[in-house]
Order: C-alpha cells, then structure tokens, then sequence
C-alpha cells in the first residue's frame, strides 16, 4: 500500500476548531441509537427511557498543565471537572467517568495516589461513580484522558443548536479570572527560574489562582433552572472563552448577536490583576478561557424569573444571521465579535 503524499497541509492552517470540522465531514452516522454525533459538548445516545450523553476531554502535560505549579491533587480534581462541565452543558447530569492515564517512571507510586485523590475528591463532591478506565506507560510525560457518561430526559437535553432570535444570551458566575490566575503562576514561575531563593507572591490572589487550579463545573446553575422552570434554548460551557462559545452557538444555530460589553460579568480582582499585567480586563473575559462556566440562551419570556438571579447575568441577545455577530463597547462602537486567542489579549 503506497501512503506516499506530496502535499502537506500543515495543522496550524487549520486551527484546533478547522481540524475537529475537517476530520468530522465525512462522518456518517449509522445507528438509531446515536441521535447526536460530534458538534455539540457532548454526543447524545438512546438506550432506554432516558438519553444519554458521552463526552471525552484529554489534557496533555506541558500543553494544558504545568506541574511546577500545579499540585497534583489539583490536576486530578480539575481533569474531572472539565469533563463533568461538558455534561452538565447538555442540561444533563453526569453519573460515571472513566479515566485513562499514560505516564512516566519519572512519577513515584504517591504522586499517582495524589492524582487519584483529586479525582475521587471530585467524583464524591459530585455524585459521579468511576467505573474504570487505562493505564499505560508514557516516554514524554503525563497524560489524562477521561469519558464522562450522563443522562437526562428527552425533554430536557440542550444542544448548542437551539438559540433564536430575541432569545436572551445568559452567562453564570464571573469570566477571566481562571486566565488572570494562570498569569500570576507563569509570572511566578518565571521570578522563581531566575531566582530559587525568592518565595512565590501570590498574597490576596486566592480567587483567580482556584479559578485556575481548581475550577468546579457548575451543577447547580442546571438545579437552579430547573427550580425557576427555565428551559434553556441552547447552552455550552465555557473552555475557550466567552467570545469563542458564542461564534459556537451561532455557527450551530445559524443566528447572530449582540454582546454588550458592560455586561459581561468580571470579578473585581480579575479586573485589577488583567490592569497590573497591561491586560485589557473584557479581552481576558472574551478569549482568556478555562472558566468552565455556563454560556446559554432562553426565552424572552423568561426574563421576569432570572431577573433577579445573583448567578448568572443576561449579557446580550441573539439576532438574525444576516445582522452578524456584534460585541457592543461601553463607548457604544459596534465592532465584529472575534475569537482571537491568548496572544490577541495584550493591549
């Protein structure tokens, strides 16, 4: 068999987000029990009375974590939180993992305990049972990959697919401080490289840096809609940035929007901490990432039942395609919303 190829396409042409569309073109769905394939947080099956859902995550040392500051422990947790988000982003609720691991002989018996403390810390706080999974040797360092299974009734899965116009654009919690606090550990590992006597400063810094280390997927914004009776149109979770999960929703939902910058909810700390880097606070809030946070839309209608709600914040609405995808400054300037990425954010 001849696999000799002249061209080569090079993957940064394409982008994480063009590799995962140009792999999945050509997939042709062929069982009745899949009723979502790739596209959306997680894929969604029929095997009975409830749906379920399935998602995958897979974090890379020295790409998605450095462990010259990230505690281990640390690292188990957050690596079933990633996971658990996902789920929860499909308005389902996440019941087993399993857990995949390749790692070095450079890692001691303990320092995998370590790691699998995080985890199971995460599976008790959340109700999730590890059901089993891999474990196989690696010459390049550690790498975690964990499948997340969950359900939830037919009536009640979200998909990215679902915004229309006049829907509201919602968002929970606060956004940019998971990326402000990863500034501070790399500004810190760098000070230390330099000088191994000095002892790391991270005073009053404790929000941003477990924003960071130990981030927690957000179950209870799924209970609490579910208490105000609020059916989310559309939904997924923020990895990647505000500005990158929004282009997502309106890919998938052939809508545009309109965010507004004055809206977008930004912690006081995250806002001082993005100002002492020469960061723009809102940049970091649009492209920073890693906030594992809600970004979903509902009914107009519904606006009088989270009105008054202290956890999640109504930041813009959603449009007709043909008016575009708009991000509205607190000057007034209408510009073209953009996923730029980490190396966009510097001022």
């Amino acid at each position: 068999m001849d696999f000799d190829n002249t061209t080569r396409t090079e993957l940064s042409s394409l982008g994480e987000f063009g590799l995962i569309d140009h792999l999945t073109k050509h997939i042709e769905l062929k069982n009745l029990e899949t009723v979502k394939g790739v596209g959306d947080d997680a894929a969604v099956l029929f095997f009975g009375n409830k749906l379920t859902v399935v998602t995958t995550d897979m974090l890379v040392e020295g790409v998605h974590f450095d462990l010259s500051y990230v505690p281990l422990k640390h690292l188990g947790y957050k690596s079933v939180m990633v996971n658990l988000s996902d789920v929860y982003a499909m308005n389902a609720i996440p019941k087993q993992i399993t857990v995949a691991f390749a790692i070095s002989n450079r890692f001691s018996l303990e320092a995998v305990e370590e790691l699998y403390a995080g985890m199971l810390m995460a599976c008790k706080k959340y109700g999730v049972d590890l059901v089993g999974g891999d474990t196989t040797s690696s010459t390049s360092g550690l790498v975690i990959s964990i499948t997340a299974i969950g359900s939830a009734d037919s009536d009640k899965i979200v998909y990215r697919s679902g915004a229309k116009e006049t829907n509201l654009l919602c968002v929970s919690g606060d956004l940019g401080g998971a990326y402000m606090g990863l500034q501070i550990l790399e500004r810190e590992k760098a000070i230390y490289k330099e000088n191994p006597n000095l002892q790391p400063d991270l005073g009053g810094k404790d929000y941003i840096l477990e924003r960071q280390l130990k981030p927690e997927a957000r179950k209870d914004i799924i209970t609490l809609l579910a208490q105000l009776n609020v059916q989310p149109t559309s939904m997924i979770d923020i990895s990647d940035g505000l500005a990158s999960e929004i282009l997502h929703i309106c890919k998938s939902s052939n809508v545009g929007v309109e965010l507004y910058e004055e809206k977008i909810p930004i912690d006081p700390l995250t806002h001082e901490t993005a100002r002492e880097f020469d960061l723009d606070p809102t940049m970091c809030a649009l492209s920073g990432g890693e906030d594992y946070e809600l970004l979903f839309t509902i009914d107009i209608k519904d606006y009088d039942k989270i009105k008054n709600q202290m956890d999640f914040t109504v930041i813009g609405h959603i449009t007709n395609e043909a008016k575009g995808k708009n991000l509205v400054s607190k000057s007034g300037a209408v510009v073209e919303l953009t996923a730029q990425g980490w190396d966009g954010l510097k001022k």
